[in-house]
């Protein structure tokens, strides 16, 4: 065979082209006419299945595989209620994509259904018109859970009550797309629309600039301007309003804080005051001017709305009534959310708009109108019935359900429900919906969508649409919405078209941003946060080297010899001082093994297990500010080597390379210096009572040899004095020596330069209490000489540590109910 056959033979195995051309024809062999992919021959499909050849050759679970390690590395997650661990978000390596000509048709749909709730919205709590002239029952507004009487009256700061909004469309057999849902309250999602387009991005490089692919990059810069536009202040300072980690989709606001440069608050960072809204910060309280808001209205203010609510601001509303503060979206906005107001939309259209909706809702009929009420009994078998208002009636055991599912006594339940408060309850078309491609194990096979967009205002008031938002995808092939449910993967959405896109950034022009080293206001809930991260780590490292050396993993064992009793004993203390486990009944192997599992994995103690999940709490309410390595390892399983000791030493190097990226990649700011002082109080703490364990007067060579192995100074101490174990030398170099990373010296000096480094609220120039309390702390450990250390000195160093740890958390941590404004306080 001549070198020209062997090319023509072997380039089909290697031809992206090919590839992608035989798994679109495979998969529209077994897909249906219905399917966005098959329906027409866009040659857009087949150049972005080649992208994916190209990455995977004929791999397809490899590229499912890479695409969601991106996701991972990016960070992101959510949890599903009542999990007590966040799952990885579930990403599809293939993206829907949609021609800009029929996107263009979806953007205007989009824009008109925002304009006409913004009217809705603001007569609702305005003049109230269109109930008093008959087109919305008034039922179906004060009977709403979401309908909140004490903002009726109120003028939103900024004129408008919607800011940022989300749709979810369906997209039928034959092109056609519908509203299916609206959401008003805290929209969620775009975070996880930009983190789709980054995994993709990094995985299909060449797909952007091969079928020109707008950016979501102008869409969040036109969101984030709208917001300062709203505001009084020429320079403001944004936050956006987390429930805490728990919410299902924190990991997304946390990456869309940090995107958008907003800072991540919770109710508990903020405290109203004089009509104005503050930050409580390291620094005192700081003005803030607009708030995204995550948070559900009815929580916002106990003082306004539901007084048993833990995680709002008392006088919130108040400030917001002033115009102090922009809360975005307006509370009570999500009366329009209600799935019974759609069948008023299309009516409101016409009357407010003069025109029929260009997005059209699936049909529905409200049960709390009697004509309605007998269309949904009269087709019961053929509607979807759900609650009115989102909150489950009584005749429901689940969410929407179609009715000819409904059988037997919840058959019977519901319908007897549904005549008692038929207001309760809509009725609604079954949907079939379009299918799209996603990879299951090797393979591409059909699934029904759904698409989520989004749609802000900009700096000038008007509204933009994110070009693509991300669809859900619906883990059986049934193509009906009703039972998509939430769907199991997600996919990017590409709209793409002729024209070139200009690669846009969020980033500001380089000549027009002024150059600045603070990086921001600090909250004090963060730095408290900080310090304990630090402290957690710290005390697990430190109850690890005590495990490890009780189990024989001295470098200073040989020949097989073991510790004396006594040390072992004096271990054996340290740890159950520590409130890891039980003392054992006795110092034999088996008993000392029990004891260090206890130590190590029981979650009923103090054990480095529960240390771990502390830590790994912390980190997982700070995913702004730490870095996605960070995050990883923190959130690493517990290990399960067979062995004690290899357990204890994958420990080792996990705590090691947190400290390392603590160190070396943590930028120096106040942040970081409150970690670092959590890291040094309670190193010296530790190191502090293994001295006075280990190294008072009288101590054995194998106490000395423990106590530089707690130290971590076996070499050091063998490189300084070669020929021998002596107390006196152990002690400066644990204890005294400013060279030391592991020695009280070392620790003290840092503490007192950390606390320098830190704002004060008084322009006397005098110590706070918190850098007098360390100032002592460092004079007696200069002053001390290892001669001469004794137990008691020992005790009042870590009495002080303790003074100075508390006078740390009274001066910059929340300390619940204190005064909003103390001595000194700076108000900015």
């Amino acid at each position: 065979m001549n070198t020209a056959d062997t090319a023509t033979h072997t380039a089909p195995l290697f031809d992206a082209t090919v590839h992608a051309e035989r798994w679109i024809a495979d998969y529209c062999a077994r897909s249906t006419s219905a399917d966005v992919l098959c329906e027409d021959a866009d040659p857009a499909w087949a150049a972005m299945f080649a992208e994916l050849a190209m990455v995977a050759s004929d791999d397809l679970g490899h590229i499912r595989e890479r695409v969601q390690r991106h996701a991972v590395d990016i960070g992101t997650g959510f949890r599903i209620a009542d999990e007590p661990d966040e799952r990885p978000w579930p990403v599809s390596p293939v993206p829907l994509l949609i021609e800009a000509g029929e996107w263009a048709g979806i953007e205007r749909g989009v824009i008109q259904r925002a304009t006409l709730m913004e009217t809705v919205i603001a007569d609702l709590y305005g003049e109230g018109k269109l109930v008093a002239d008959g087109n919305i029952p008034a039922a179906l507004v004060t009977g709403s859970p979401f309908f909140l009487r004490p903002m009726v009256g109120l003028d939103p700061p900024g004129g408008r009550h919607l800011d940022f909004i989300a749709i979810d469309l369906g997209r039928g057999p034959t092109g056609e797309w519908r509203v299916l849902a609206d959401h008003l309250r805290a929209p969620a999602g775009a975070g996880y629309a930009l983190e789709n387009r980054i995994a993709v991005s990094r995985t299909l490089g060449g797909l952007q600039d091969r079928l020109n692919v707008q950016r979501h990059a102008p869409f969040f810069a036109a969101f984030r301007a709208g917001i300062a536009a709203m505001c009084k202040r020429t320079d403001p300072r944004i936050g956006l309003l987390t429930p805490g980690r728990f919410n299902p989709s924190y990991p997304e606001q946390a990456h869309l804080a940090r995107y958008l440069g907003l800072l991540l608050v919770e109710g508990a960072d903020l405290a109203a005051l004089e009509d104005k809204v503050y930050v409580r910060t390291i620094g005192g309280l700081k003005r803030i001017d607009a708030l995204w808001r995550r948070l559900d209205p009815r929580l916002l203010d106990p003082l306004a709305f539901d007084t048993h609510s833990q995680i709002g601001v008392p006088g919130l509303i108040d400030a917001y009534a002033a115009g102090h503060v922009v809360l975005s979206n307006a509370p009570g906005s999500a009366v329009l959310e209600a799935p019974a107001f759609s069948a008023f939309l299309p009516q409101l259209a016409k009357s407010l708009l003069g025109e029929d909706l260009l997005l059209p809702n699936i049909a529905t009929w409200w049960c709390g109108q009697d004509g309605a009420r007998a269309q949904v009994e009269a087709n019961f078998d053929r509607l979807l019935i759900g609650p009115a208002f989102h909150s489950r009636p009584l005749g429901m055991t689940g969410g929407p359900i179609a009715g000819a599912d409904i059988a037997g006594e919840d058959r019977t339940r519901l319908l007897a429900d549904m005549a008692n408060r038929p207001q309760d309850y809509v009725g609604q078309e079954l949907v079939q919906l379009s299918t799209m491609p996603v990879v299951v194990g090797d393979a591409l096979v059909p699934r029904p969508f759904t698409l989520r967009v989004f749609a802000a205002r900009n700096g000038d008031g008007e509204w933009t649409v994110l070009p693509g938002g991300f669809a859900r995808i619906g883990e059986h092939p049934d193509a009906r919405a009703a039972v998509m449910g939430e769907g199991i993967w997600s996919a990017d959405v590409c709209i793409y078209g002729a024209e070139p896109v200009a690669p846009v950034s969020l980033l500001t022009a380089a000549d027009s941003l002024q150059v600045r080293r603070n990086p921001g206001t600090l909250p004090s809930r963060v730095a408290d946060n900080f310090y304990w991260l630090g402290r957690y780590l710290e005390r697990g490292e430190a109850l690890l080297g005590a495990i490890r050396v009780m189990l024989g993993n001295s470098i200073d064992v040989d020949g097989g010899a073991v510790l004396s009793p006594t040390t072992v004993g004096k271990l054996v203390g340290l740890i159950v001082g520590a409130g890891s486990a039980p003392h054992p009944p006795s110092l034999r192997r088996a008993d000392l093994t029990a004891l260090a599992r206890t130590a190590m994995e029981d979650e009923r103690w103090q054990s480095i297990l529960t240390l771990n999940r502390h830590a790994r709490e912390i980190g997982e309410g700070s995913r702004d500010r730490l870095s996605a390595d960070m995050v990883r390892l923190l959130e690493a399983p517990f290990p399960t080597h067979r062995g004690m000791l290899e357990r204890a030493g994958s420990l080792q190097r996990r705590y090691a390379a947190i400290a390392g990226l603590s160190a070396e990649h943590m930028g120096r700011t106040a942040a970081w210096r409150f970690h670092d002082l959590g890291r040094r109080i309670e190193r010296a703490m530790a190191m502090a009572r293994a001295i006075r364990l280990f190294g008072m007067p009288g101590a054995s060579p194998d106490d000395l040899s423990v106590l530089l192995d707690l130290a971590d100074s076996q070499i050091s101490y063998r490189q300084r004095y070669p020929t021998g174990i002596a107390r006196v030398p152990v002690i400066d170099l644990v204890a005294l020596d400013p060279g030391n990373p592991r020695s009280l010296a070392f620790s003290a000096e840092r503490i007192a330069a950390r606390l320098a480094e830190l704002p004060v609220l008084s322009d006397d120039e005098m110590a706070e209490p918190q850098q007098a309390q360390a100032t002592g702390l460092q004079a007696i450990v200069m002053t001390s000489t290892a001669a001469e250390l004794d137990a008691e000195t020992l005790g009042d160093i870590e009495r002080r540590l303790g003074a100075v740890s508390d006078a740390l958390a009274r001066r910059y941590f929340l300390q619940g109910a204190e005064p909003l404004r103390t001595s000194g306080l700076t108000l900015a």
